[in-house]
C-alpha cells in the first residue's frame, strides 16, 4: 500500500541526550519548492522499525514534505511495486529500508535511469555503489562485535551461548551475526553458540524459537544474543515459563536500545542491550534536500549510538523515546 502523506499529526518527542544528539537535530525547511518524497519501509515488525516510521511521518510533517510512504508488511515484492510507483510519480528522491540485502539491481537501474536518487535507510542492499546515493545507518558488524564483548564480561569469558538472528537475507540479521561470532573467534575461545536459528525480528517468533532451545538444550545455555531487542523480550517470556530466571540464569544481550528492553533491565530481567538508533528521518531529509539541490551526499551517513547496561537502566528509562 503507497499513501500521499503531508501530515501525520503527531506530536514532538522532544530530544534525545548523550550520543545521539547529532542524529536528532531537524533539518531546515526547503526553501524552494516542495520536496516530493517516496519511502518504502519494510513493514511493523518491531518497536524499532515504528520509531523509525515515526521519525520519518514526523520529520515529513515538521518540513512540510509531500511524503508517499508504503508499507511493505515485510515482503520484498511489495517494496519493488512501490518503487516502481514512486518513479512514475516523478519523486525527487526514494528511501528504502530493504526487507532483504539482495534483488535490488533492476528496479534500482529504472530509478536511476529516471534521474531518481536512491537512499538505504538502516540497511544495506547488495547492489552497486553507482545505483544508490547513500546509506544511512549503523555499523552492523560493529554491533555485533560490541555484543560479543558485552556476553563476555557477563559469563567472564567462558559459556554455551543460543543467538536468535534476525530475517534470513537482511543485511542486518547477516552483519551482526558476523559480527558476533568474528570476536568470539578472536577473543573469546572458550565461548560457543550452541544454536543459532532465526526469529525474523518479531517478540512472537523470539519466543517459539528460545522454547525450542531451552527444550533442546536443557541446563546448557548460559546467555542469549538477539539480533533485536523484541526477539529477546519474547526469550525472556520463554524463559520465565521455563522456570529459570532471565538475565540471571540466562543472561542476554540484544541490539536496537528499545523501551521495552530497559523496562525488562530495570527489573533484572535482561541484561545489556548495544544501541541501534531508529530515529533517522532528520537526517534523511536533510539527505534528500542535499540531492535536490544538486549536492553530493555521503556514501555512508552513520548514525550515532552507545551500549546500555541494566546497572544505568532506571536512570537511562525516562530518557528513551522508543
Amino acid at each position: 500500500m503507497v499513501l500521499g502523506i503531508t501530515g501525520c499529526g503527531s506530536q514532538s518527542t522532544g530530544n534525545q541526550q548523550g550520543d545521539t544528539k547529532k542524529t536528532e537535530e531537524s533539518t531546515e525547511k526547503p526553501k524552494n519548492e516542495k520536496l516530493v518524497i517516496g519511502f518504502a519501509q519494510i513493514g511493523q515488525e518491531s518497536g524499532w522499525r515504528d520509531a523509525e516510521t515515526f521519525s520519518i511521518l514526523q520529520e515529513a510533517e515538521k518540513l512540510g514534505v509531500d511524503l508517499k510512504f508504503s508499507d511493505a508488511q515485510q515482503k520484498q515484492e511489495n517494496q519493488i511495486k512501490a518503487i516502481r510507483t514512486f518513479i512514475q510519480q516523478g519523486v525527487d528522491v526514494i528511501g528504502v529500508a530493504p526487507v532483504v540485502e539482495t534483488g535490488w539491481e533492476t528496479v534500482f537501474k529504472e530509478a536511476k535511469d529516471a534521474g531518481i536518487p536512491i537512499i538505504l535507510v538502516d540497511r544495506r542492499a547488495a547492489v552497486p555503489e553507482d545505483l544508490y546515493a547513500s546509506f544511512i545507518g549503523s555499523d552492523f558488524i560493529l554491533e555485533g562485535n560490541n555484543a560479543a564483548d558485552e556476553m563476555a564480561k557477563l559469563l567472564n569469558n567462558k559459556g554455551n551461548i543460543v543467538e536468535l538472528q534476525g530475517t534470513v537475507g537482511a543485511s542486518a540479521a547477516t552483519d551482526r551475526m558476523k559480527g558476533f561470532k568474528d570476536q568470539l573467534a578472536a577473543k573469546y575461545p572458550d565461548m560457543k553458540i550452541i544454536a543459532s536459528q532465526t526469529g525474523d525480528f518479531t517478540r512472537a517468533k523470539g519466543k517459539e524459537v528460545m522454547e525450542a532451545f531451552l527444550k533442546a538444550y536443557p541446563g546448557q545455555i548460559n546467555g542469549v544474543y538477539g539480533h533485536n531487542d523484541d526477539m529477546v523480550l519474547g526469550a525472556i517470556e520463554a524463559i520465565k515459563d521455563a522456570g529459570l530466571k532471565p538475565g540471571v540464569d540466562i543472561k542476554t544481550v540484544s541490539v536496537d536500545g528499545v523501551k521495552g528492553l530497559f523496562e525488562a533491565m530495570a527489573a533484572g530481567e535482561a541484561n545489556v542491550t548495544v544501541e541501534c538508533n531508529p530515529l533517522l528521518g532528520p537526517q534523511f531529509f536533510k539527505a534528500c534536500q542535499d540531492l535536490k539541490d544538486g549536492k553530493t551526499t555521503e556514501k555512508w551517513i552513520k548514525s550515532e549510538e552507545s551500549v546500555y547496561r541494566a546497572e544505568t537502566a532506571k536512570d537511562d528509562l525516562p530518557n528513551r523515546k522508543y
